[in-house]
């Protein structure tokens, strides 16, 4: 039923058409990011937002409807426990912003523990659909942990390229996941284009981030969780602002997807505001959106926050649209910033690595600058978990103290405290 609903692919960039065949990724005229084609009214006949809400499905797979992929099995493994991420409304992060309704939907708790998870998972479907042996993919480290946990959960075989300046614990998962992992000396984008020419040379199935269509589809179902989570529950008066980091534009652009095909079934009243949140050392796809252009200039990325270290975005045109086009914005932070993000988020309960912190670092900002106000509705999407660069959370605390074990020890401590 499902992939009767696909029809094909649309440039994003020449606006060319073409057949849903298997295997095509970007433009053949252009080179353009590809936006997969629903047939909307099928969808809208099939299904509705009260069915998708009566569903007991705790994942991403609740929206089988209007993604193009068949249901690619693997009951009770991780690959059905991706997405349908909790919502938190923390009242210490409500103090320190003054606004009346925020929420954070923390993407840690994927299976894999980022936001990586969800594209990952319809990729792999996509690959068991066509036929595909091996599933390779770019990454800095979340990416390449979701493909290798996603196929490893159904037996299929995955390849990761990754810097070889990866954080550790993000290299550990990949190799724990029985992922056969290459180290690449030199950055993401070097990673990037070896896996294309790898792709291309040995007929692996290409996972990579802006350059694999149905990556997309699986970062939209956020949008669809958000929709349901918050938009259908809450009667908001002001348009939703979502906060999200931003480096190759994939997420940001897959978000806004997810709000478009709601908003072309009918389904969504008033599109939400998009907000890019990017460090001040990677801040590519800001340049041209501040420049009020679509040409992105590639930057040498210098940023604590490795997941969205990105020198040359794979998805920037696309990114530039999701805030221009939903009358959001970019906002640029410091790495300063993105570490004192980490702890606040932590003293609200919630665990992010630098590049989720980013997000609520941006927030922040858009206070200070005025471009969120205390009435606006605010979702901040933590991106992936602190256990991934344990290195940088320590960065963002206060080091522990060490004592003797005795009590006259820990009174002095106490004494000193309280000084």
């Amino acid at each position: 039923m499902t992939r009767a609903t696909f029809q094909g692919y649309r440039c994003s960039l020449c606006g060319a058409e073409f057949a849903p065949q298997d295997w095509l990724y970007t433009c053949p005229h252009d080179g353009g990011n590809l936006d997969v084609v629903l047939d909307t009214p099928a969808i809208r006949q099939q299904t509705s937002p009260r069915q998708i809400s009566a569903q007991t499905e705790p994942s991403l797979w609740r929206y089988l409807p209007l993604l193009p992929v068949d249901d690619p099995g693997g009951q009770g493994t991780p690959l059905r426990t991706a997405g349908w991420t909790p919502l938190y409304s923390p009242p210490a992060l409500k103090a320190q912003t003054s606004l009346h309704a925020l929420w954070v939907k923390d993407e840690g708790k994927n299976p894999t523990a980022s936001f990586k998870d969800r594209a990952s998972a319809v990729v792999v479907a996509r690959a068991r659909q066509i036929g595909a042996e091996v599933v390779v993919t770019a990454s800095t480290g979340n990416a390449g942990a979701a493909l290798a946990g996603m196929a490893a959960a159904v037996g299929h075989r995955a390849v990761i390229f990754a810097p070889r300046t990866a954080p550790p614990a993000k290299i550990a998962q990949l190799l724990v996941f029985g992922a056969q992992v290459i180290l690449v000396d030199g950055n993401y984008d070097n990673a990037f284009d070896l896996t294309v020419q790898a792709a291309q040379e040995f007929g692996w199935y290409c996972r990579n981030t802006g350059y694999n269509a149905f990556t997309a589809e699986g970062k939209k179902t956020a949008a669809l969780e958000i929709f349901e989570q918050v938009i259908l529950p809450n009667r908001l008066d002001r348009p939703l602002c979502v906060f999200v980091s931003v480096g190759d534009g994939n997420i940001i652009s897959g978000i806004h997807k997810g709000f478009k095909d709601l908003y072309a079934l009918g389904w969504l009243e008033t599109m939400p505001r998009l907000f890019g949140v990017q460090s001040t050392g990677s801040a590519a796809v800001a340049n041209a959106f501040f420049a009020g252009t679509e040409e992105i200039t590639p930057v040498q990325a210098a940023t604590l926050a490795d997941s969205i270290s990105v020198d040359l975005p794979r998805d920037g045109v696309r990114a530039v649209r999701a805030a221009r086009q939903t009358g959001g914005a970019y906002v640029l932070v410091s790495d300063d910033a993105i570490l004192q993000a980490i702890a606040a988020l932590g003293k609200a309960g919630i665990f992010a690595e630098p590049a989720g912190a980013t997000a609520y670092a941006g927030l922040l900002e858009a206070l200070k600058s005025g471009q969120i106000q205390p009435d606006d509705p605010v979702v901040v999407i933590n991106t992936g978990s602190g256990l991934k660069d344990v290195k940088s959370a320590m960065r963002a605390v206060t080091e522990a103290p060490v004592i003797e074990p005795n009590l006259n020890a820990l009174k002095r401590l106490l004494e000193k405290n309280l000084r």
